[in-house]
């Protein structure tokens, strides 16, 4: 990517970011307003972001743009579609069926009905049943029938051996054309219902992702670009925007990941703490190696367990929209103006005290119109800048590997409100453009391939599975849109499975490149 022009875009629940880079090179970085409707808000920062830097569209190379769109729609059960669940299982794992474990609100928009048939694996790869061809078919009537336009699969052990899922799609688009088909070998890693959960929740996406990607294509057209559009993903990397047509889960912890390598990119380090504050919530998370500390287990989403690799970040009701009470015992957040800040804060005219006004009024930030706050008492600005800073402080003490002092980056916009070197670090760092560092990390992003495989080592060697697993990972990031020259090993994991009869093991491979010309 070097000396292309490419845009970054962060759709936050307060502000949407913009990044204009060069290269290496931060040409502009522009905050306007999130909008209602996250399109306009969109293409209102792409269009200030080109006349910040007297760009014309038509020299970008590529748009990259984080949004927690697909996310709201899941949190707030917007636009989601009904879903089959087609589960190839045989006798096995029948206790347990899809989504037994959903909050039952979420579970009533999505479910669109049930098949439990023939088919699924063990761990080795033998048969539980052979596949339900004539069960399968059964089910896809009922789901013509009921106006079923999705269907997720999911076949035990499908990590193992994935050609029974293949087979049963064949026979999906065979009796529903029109159906978009979610397979859980590509969505989710091991544990049978994380994985189903995930394959259901992309379905149910897919709507809402088709229709997002075509705003933002139909926007590009309007501000006269004709580069490609990419998003970013949970890991901080990219995917294309056909790609995200067809797994929009996957852009649905993006949000924080984004401002953690903007830190890396704007400060050089790779091992730090970044306390990233916006105007809704703040985030603390650790990079490792340049990349974001992950969890261990999976993201939780709207109360769905799913097994999704997402930055191991702890987030709090802090940001520059805060409300601030400061009767009775000092209260700040957890509740927010939100992208109504211009307009309720004291210091733009607003009758709300925010944590944003706290700033403004000890000359941290220089905002609207500081007479406005007069009337504040020193007393309480103090006691205000003091909870906000202790509150940090005792996150990032939970976040911490250890009790040694590290450095912590500072970004977004919020970060105003931090006045000073933190306990428990190093340095307290506000780089240049730290505002817009969540931009900056999307522009600045690569393309990733994943995978999570358990393989049988009987009959084979442990180089031979680990290079299938690696070159499934190469192929996966290659279709995302990286250039295949590029792209490397990033990480591997593996992990013996002695419980496990045949020698089995637990691979997980990920891959990185960068975007194809």
């Amino acid at each position: 990517m070097t000396g292309m022009l490419r845009i970054g875009v962060d759709v936050g629940g307060t502000n949407t970011d913009a990044a204009l880079l060069r290269g290496n090179e931060v040409l502009a970085t522009i905050k306007t307003a999130t909008t209602a409707d996250v399109t306009s808000g969109v293409s209102n920062a792409i269009r200030s972001v080109l006349t910040a830097a007297g760009v014309a569209g038509s020299e970008i190379g590529g748009v990259m743009i984080g949004t927690t769109h697909f996310l709201n729609a899941v949190v707030e059960g917007r636009h989601l579609e009904k879903t089959g669940v087609l589960r190839l299982c045989g006798a096995a794992t029948r206790a347990l069926p899809p989504m037994i474990d959903w909050p039952d609100e979420l579970r009533a928009l999505v479910d669109g009905g049930v098949a439990l048939v023939g088919g699924g694996v063990h761990f080795d790869g033998a048969e539980i049943a052979p596949l339900d061809g004539m069960a399968i078919r059964a089910a896809c009537a009922d789901w013509r029938r009921m106006g079923v336009g999705t269907v997720a699969i999911c076949s035990v052990f499908a990590l193992v051996d994935a050609r029974m899922e293949l087979a049963a799609a064949e026979i999906v688009a065979n009796e529903m054309p029109d159906v978009a088909i979610s397979l859980s070998h590509r969505i989710g890693r091991t544990g049978l219902l994380q994985r189903e959960s995930a394959a259901i929740l992309n379905a149910s996406l897919h709507r809402i992702g088709k229709e997002t990607v075509a705003a933002f294509r139909a926007a590009f057209a309007s501000l006269g670009l004709t580069c490609p559009l990419y998003l970013t993903q949970n890991d901080g990397t990219l995917m294309s925007a056909d790609y995200a047509e067809r797994f929009p889960v996957f852009t649905i912890a993006s949000g924080p990941t984004n401002s953690m390598r903007g830190a890396a990119f704007l400060t050089g380090l790779t091992d730090a703490a970044v306390i990233d504050i916006g105007g809704t919530t703040t985030d603390i998370g650790m990079l490792v190696g340049g990349f974001p500390r992950s969890r261990s287990e999976g993201a939780v989403i709207a109360g769905v367990r799913t097994n999704f690799r997402v930055p191991d970040v702890f987030s709090f009701g802090l940001g520059g929209g805060s409300i601030v009470r400061p009767d009775g015992m000092l209260a700040i957040g957890p509740d927010s103006v939100g992208f109504r800040l211009p307009q309720k804060a004291l210091c733009f005219g607003g009758d709300t005290l925010t944590a944003t006004d706290i700033a403004v009024a000890a000359g941290l930030a220089d905002l609207g119109d500081k007479s406005r706050l007069r009337h504040l008492d020193a007393g309480l600005v103090r006691a205000a800048l003091a909870k906000m800073k202790t509150d940090v402080e005792n996150v990032l003490d939970q976040m911490k590997p250890g009790p040694e002092a590290i450095p912590a980056v500072l970004v977004g916009g919020g970060s105003v409100l931090m006045d000073g070197l933190l306990e428990g670090t190093s340095q307290s760092l506000k780089p240049p453009h730290f505002g817009s560092a969540n931009a900056i990390g999307a522009a600045i992003a690569q393309v990733s391939g994943e995978v999570d495989s358990v393989v049988s080592l009987e009959g084979t060697t442990r180089e031979s599975a680990l290079e299938r697993v690696v070159a499934e990972a190469r192929s996966r990031a290659v279709e995302a849109g990286a250039a295949p020259a590029t792209v490397t090993l990033a990480e591997v994991e593996e992990t013996p499975l002695s419980y496990l009869p045949g020698n089995a093991i637990r691979i997980a491979a990920k891959v990185v490149g960068d975007l194809a010309a």
